[in-house]
């Protein structure tokens, strides 16, 4: 069962510039930064950084030392002094850090690392660790590591040691072995990003979600340090380590990352409650979806769709599918979807076609999804699926995560594991339920009839699986319910010469109803589509 509502208090919104090559947040350091992926060839010369001295290091150790920070108040560094503290929106979008300068470059590895400029909207430092043979040792930056272009130039001091950065990315031969593409970037809060093979930068994730639009107003946790544990044989892998602090929690993280056609992170968090949570979000993704066939009528754009993401995935226990379309609604909204131990959840982009977006700059097509699959047994507990009013494809307004069923109390300890799968993530060709292909929504009634009032037609087209291969005469049935609204019509045609079949739902409802729909087709005893979720607010 799933129970979505309005809610009554707002998110603030995610407005973003975009900042030499990134999009960054207004506002809000701990909003995501809009990466733009970036191939990058560095030179073979070894960055000459200054050394710090090693210290003994391990996950067990790093955890430890969270949890008996969880028992001190938490505390944030003071605000930079000097040129950092200085530094403009228009002056941080002329910092570059030099490729000459990127970590490991030269050494047996398959990764190199850049760092992002702290300052602007970054003003706490995050340190970086290098580990080896179960030592860290800091990795320490200075403005030589970075270019300051313009004049700005004229205000940086030469050779001045950072306190830290904002963040970092790793590059990696991803899609040529002669090219060293970006993968994967961790900057602001606790947001990161990934690719898969042939993706393009879009939505993200995130360590942890406090309070998500609720009434106690959202905590962004950020991830302070970050350690480093190359396979310096040149394996595929590099396992990330990161601090997590907020005054609610403090954490220690586990990101082994693989990358490939599909790049997968075995992701185990390890959290330290200081204080009671209302709502504890594990795993969160955060999207953007503007319109797509569904409300395009309601932007004046060329574009058909503009969406990082259109849907929300859920594999139940039992192997049963939910297909949430993403909305753009008139006031914000959550939806609480309850599972006992699901097998996936996630945020999916299922249209390749570059004719679906006919974007030649955001390249929408090559967005990546991206599941969250659960490791060992999480229980009860739901999918949460925030959606929040949007007029900009600059703002994320799409959050997903899981809400354990016990809330978090002061003093306790929680560990997650989970692995996360960026990349396409194409539907199984072999899978035996039809999956929904396209969602699409108008005005009520007859086409040349003028629409009656508080009316709205839905359009479900459900693709391959068995029933691709069905003759159009096939007794198929379809089941729709819904909830705060009537259905006045249903047609089930099968599409000449494709493997789709369409359901048309015709409903009405009261203005101002939330209207929840299910729908899926069954036949032969079983049902033989994915379960079609829709919400619709009959706003006037």
């Amino acid at each position: 069962m799933t129970m979505q509502a309005p809610l009554s208090s707002r998110l603030s919104r995610r407005a973003l510039l975009s900042v030499a090559g990134a999009t960054l947040p207004l506002g809000l350091v701990a909003l995501p930064v809009r990466l733009a992926a970036q191939e990058t060839d560095t030179a073979a010369t070894p960055a000459e950084a200054p050394v710090a001295a090693a210290q003994q290091f391990s996950f067990d150790l790093l955890a430890e030392e969270m949890r008996a920070l969880s028992a001190q108040p938490h505390t944030t560094a003071p605000a930079p002094e000097g040129f950092l503290g200085d530094l403009t929106y228009d002056d941080y979008r002329l910092i570059r850090f030099r490729d000459d300068r990127s970590r490991w470059a030269g050494e047996e590895t398959r990764f190199r690392l850049a760092a992002f400029h702290m300052g602007w909207l970054f003003p706490e430092p995050v340190r970086l660790f290098d580990v080896q043979d179960g030592m860290a040792t800091e990795m320490l930056f200075s403005t030589d590591d970075f270019e300051y272009l313009n004049e700005l130039v004229e205000r940086v001091p030469e050779h001045a040691e950072l306190p830290g950065v904002a963040g970092f990315r790793l590059n990696h031969p991803l899609n040529r072995p002669d090219k060293w593409d970006e993968l994967v970037a961790f900057v602001g809060a606790s947001y990161f990003r990934a690719l898969g093979r042939n993706s393009a930068y879009g939505l993200s994730a995130r360590g942890l979600a406090l309070n998500t639009a609720t009434a106690q107003g959202e905590e962004f946790p950020r991830f302070s340090r970050f350690y480093m544990e190359r396979d310096t044989t040149g394996g595929p892998s590099i396992t990330v380590y990161a601090t997590l602090e907020s005054p609610s929690v403090t954490g220690a993280y586990r990101f082994v990352i693989t990358p490939g056609t599909e790049t997968v992170m075995d992701v185990t968090c390890r959290l330290f409650f200081r204080q009671d949570v209302a709502e504890l979000g594990i795993a969160p993704l955060t999207s953007m979806f503007l319109f797509s066939e569904k409300n395009r009528a309601e932007f004046d754009d060329y574009r058909p769709n503009v969406h990082d993401s259109d849907g929300l995935r859920i594999v139940r226990a039992d192997g049963d599918v939910i297909w949430r379309p993403l909305n753009n609604p008139p006031q914000l909204t959550g939806s609480y979807f309850a599972e006992v131990a699901p097998r996936r959840f996630g945020l999916h982009q299922r249209d390749r076609d570059f004719d679906s977006y006919q974007d030649t700059g955001a390249r929408y097509e090559r967005r990546p999804s991206l599941d969250v699959e659960p490791l060992g047994d999480w229980g009860k507990g739901n999918v949460r699926l925030v959606e929040i009013p949007s007029d900009l494809e600059a703002n994320d307004n799409i959050v997903a995560y899981w809400v354990p069923e016990v809330p978090a109390k002061a003093g306790d300890a929680r560990e997650f594991a989970y692995r996360l799968h960026w990349g396409d993530l194409p539907h199984d060709a072999g899978e035996p339920l039809a999956y929904v292909h396209e969602t699409r929504s108008g005005h009520g009634g007859f086409a040349g009839v003028e629409a009656k009032q508080g009316t709205r037609k839905f359009v479900v087209d459900y693709k391959g699986g068995l029933i691709g291969s069905m003759e159009p005469d096939t007794e198929l049935q379809p089941v729709v319910t819904i909830a705060n609204g009537e259905i006045t019509g249903t047609v089930l045609e099968k599409i000449a010469g494709t493997d789709i079949w369409r359901l048309v739902i015709d409903i009405s409802a009261a203005e101002g109803a939330v209207v929840e729909m299910a729908a899926h087709l069954a036949g032969f005893d079983r049902r033989l589509t994915e379960n079609w979720l829709y919400q619709w607010i009959n706003a006037k």
